[in-house]
């Protein structure tokens, strides 16, 4: 039997309609619009489709949002300036730096600018600390959309063997520290881990988050996992992901496709800790 899909295009989407409704009520009770700021520096061409999407996802959703677009030549102070005119803004409720930023400015200083009430990116050391601590934060958005979709199989995250594969502080990280808040067994893979077929194996739950094209092979899922593909790289215009899905379609229980798994869910949690820091603002 063919694992069923996780479709995270069709569950992003009820997410939203929830979030446009609670706009609504937000504007109708409190005449409040959440506002989204996002500061790209440079010329990536990915990081600027990621921007106009945000924007228009933005207008969607009913949120008011600016995008502050800067040169190549960039300076960390002026970067650091405008987090600084933007922590001072009441019509904007989050803050967002696109990355990559241009060569010589350093990420983490920039994202310590931002209050850690306005960081719906989830990166600023506050948060970070918070959400290891079990208290309440903003989480990052691409491992917080991979949780969601886990629960929308409807399957039991407490007590099951969660192997993550990727150590970053952007997906990996976070989602291995989530899943052990969700009680959850959890094993972290990585480049120095010596025999990754033999832990994938003995996962229930697995996630993907490397950006290595097929780099989970069928044959190392074990039967009934839920599979989770939060690894994406383009190769001749097409976008693969970290998990070889025809074959590990016929194992899995629960697969995410590439595209339309976890892509679709990181705007999505991004509008949705905007809303809650409209809200937590705004009290």
């Amino acid at each position: 039997m063919k694992a069923q899909i996780i479709d995270g295009k069709k569950i992003s989407g009820e997410i939203r309609e929830n979030i446009i409704k609670e706009v609504n009520d937000l504007k109708n009770s409190h005449g409040i619009v959440p506002g989204l700021a996002v500061i790209i520096a440079g010329d990536d061409e990915a990081s600027s489709v990621y921007v106009s999407m945000k924007e228009k996802s933005c207008k969607n959703v009913g949120f008011y949002s600016q995008a502050y677009k800067l040169p190549q030549n960039t300076t960390q102070s002026e970067i650091i300036d405008l987090v600084e005119k933007l922590n001072q803004d009441p019509k904007i409720h989050g803050i967002l730096v696109q990355l990559p930023l241009p060569k010589g400015i350093n990420e983490d200083i920039i994202n310590s600018h931002i209050l850690p009430s306005k960081d719906v990116d989830g990166f600023h050391a506050v948060n970070s600390g918070n959400m290891l601590l079990g208290k309440p934060s903003f989480v990052p958005c691409t491992p917080k959309g991979i949780i969601e979709l886990i629960k929308r199989t409807g399957e039991e995250i407490n007590g099951k063997h969660a192997v993550v594969i990727g150590r970053s502080n952007i997906v990996g990280k976070p989602a291995a520290v989530l899943l052990l808040r969700e009680n959850a067994t959890v094993t972290i893979c990585h480049s120095k881990t010596k025999d990754l077929k033999q832990h994938v194996a003995m996962a229930d739950i697995v996630v993907a988050a490397v950006g290595s094209p097929n780099l989970i092979t069928g044959d190392m899922i074990k039967e009934g996992a839920i599979v989770i593909d939060a690894g994406t790289r383009k190769i001749d215009g097409k976008l693969v992901g970290d998990v070889e899905f025809d074959k590990a379609v016929d194992k899995a229980s629960w697969i995410t496709p590439v595209p339309g798994g976890v892509g679709p869910m990181t705007i999505t949690m991004l509008l949705q800790n905007t809303l809650k820091a409209a809200r937590d603002q705004c009290k």
